[in-house]
């Protein structure tokens, strides 16, 4: 069958591959508000609850690069399907639970990994690859702002729930908006590379997995890369699950968690666009600099306000416009870098090493808290980790990588 006239059009699979995102997304990012009331419940313990949230992002990291294999042979339409499936049980299954293992089982993988496959890489991967280079930055930004709308559609929806008919009714109707995903995944279908290509850029795309991966090893700009996205999500992590625990700690209400997560998940929709839209017309390592910098700006004003709704507010804007505004100029770079015919895949490793900060950033809040009583030494280490991210940035160059075409 000519994959080309099976393919849904370039505007119909970014439509499609928003409102997919807007779904996983806000799942995965209002998992924080489930922290207390689990912990209320089942008295596991924000320790172990901490932990089994952060083999969780591991997970969802760990089957970013996994599926992304699969989606940029077989397309990402089954992927995505697969995973819809696999995230509704795991979610739904939670509440179900009475021990840490379980809790583990059905959040930390069942959920976490079936959730991977309708995350950023395989979405934005597989967009791009029906796209120019001059487009993919920005087409990456709107994508990546539907994840942020679904924050903050699902932030008050879920603590709503929450309070009307509890933690268990909430998760399981977390559960059950995973398989909206099913009927969208139709239009992500196997298409068509319309996209122009120059000589060595045609030659890169027949490079196969594995030399391409041995390639890649060897690009110092990937590592780059790679150490800057592990501190995105050590922020990423440890502020969506337990800014919610900040805010208990403050005496204020746990509304102000849910609408600070959600004025975050608005104002990257800002970020988002703009950094796609920026990194369309400057150089992508500067804006990606510039992101972690601004961010570690915000963390330490911070700290140094009265901890009130206002500051909670002020802050979750601020932090929001840089919250992943860093992943449009990242696939960007990897794109440039690699070319498009494993790119789902190499950008779902560059999101794994994303996702083993967001391990020790959910995990590392937990035993902070229990220890010291407070967050502020996680906070603290946020900010340090924001300006060395802005720094590893700037050795990045932006050229296709010549072993890669030379090797085919």
């Amino acid at each position: 069958m000519n994959a080309s006239a099976t393919s849904a059009t370039p505007r119909l699979m970014i439509a499609a591959a928003c409102a997919i995102l807007l779904l996983t997304m806000g799942a995965r990012q209002t998992i924080g508000l489930f922290v207390a009331p689990l912990n209320a419940t089942t008295g596991l313990g924000i320790v172990a609850i901490s932990l089994a949230v952060a083999v969780g992002q591991f997970i969802w990291g760990l089957s970013q690069p996994m599926f992304g294999a699969v989606a940029d042979r077989y397309g990402p339409g089954r992927v995505i399907m697969f995973g819809g499936l696999m995230a509704a049980a795991g979610t739904a299954a939670t509440p179900f639970i009475h021990s840490e293992w379980q809790l583990v089982a059905t959040l930390g993988v069942i959920s976490a990994f079936g959730a991977g496959a309708g995350s950023l890489s395989i979405l934005i991967g597989s967009v791009m690859q029906s796209l120019p280079g001059e487009r993919r930055s920005f087409a990456a930004g709107i994508i990546n702002a539907a994840g942020s709308l679904g924050q903050f559609v699902f932030a008050p929806l879920v603590q709503a729930a929450i309070f009307g008919i509890g933690w268990a009714g909430a998760m399981i109707g977390v559960g059950g908006a995973m398989l909206l995903t099913l009927p969208l995944a139709f239009f992500m279908r196997r298409r068509g590379d319309a996209s122009p290509k120059t000589t060595a850029q045609r030659s890169a795309e027949h490079v196969p997995l594995g030399r391409q991966l041995r390639a890649a090893a060897t690009e110092r700009s990937f590592w780059w890369l790679h150490l800057g996205f592990f501190t995105c999500g050590f922020h990423v992590a440890f502020l969506v699950t337990h800014l919610p625990g900040e805010v208990q700690l403050c005496g204020l209400s746990p509304v102000i968690s849910a609408n600070s997560i959600a004025i975050i998940g608005l104002a990257n929709v800002a970020g988002s666009l703009g950094s796609g839209w920026l990194g369309g017309r400057y150089r992508l390592k500067f804006v990606l600099s510039w992101v972690y910098f601004l961010r570690g700006v915000a963390i330490l004003c911070f700290m140094a306000a009265p901890k009130t709704a206002s500051t909670y507010y002020i802050f979750a804007a601020a932090l929001g416009v840089t919250w992943l505004a860093t992943l449009p100029p990242t696939a960007g770079l990897v794109g440039k870098l690699f070319g498009t015919r494993h790119l789902a895949m190499l950008i779902g490793l560059v999101m794994l090493s994303h996702q083993i900060g967001a391990f020790y950033g959910a995990w590392l809040g937990g035993i902070a808290v229990a220890h010291l009583g407070n967050y502020d030494a996680m906070f603290y280490a946020d900010a340090a980790l924001a300006m060395f991210a802005a720094l590893v940035n700037l050795p990045i160059r932006e050229a296709p990588m010549a072993r890669a075409a030379a090797a085919a």
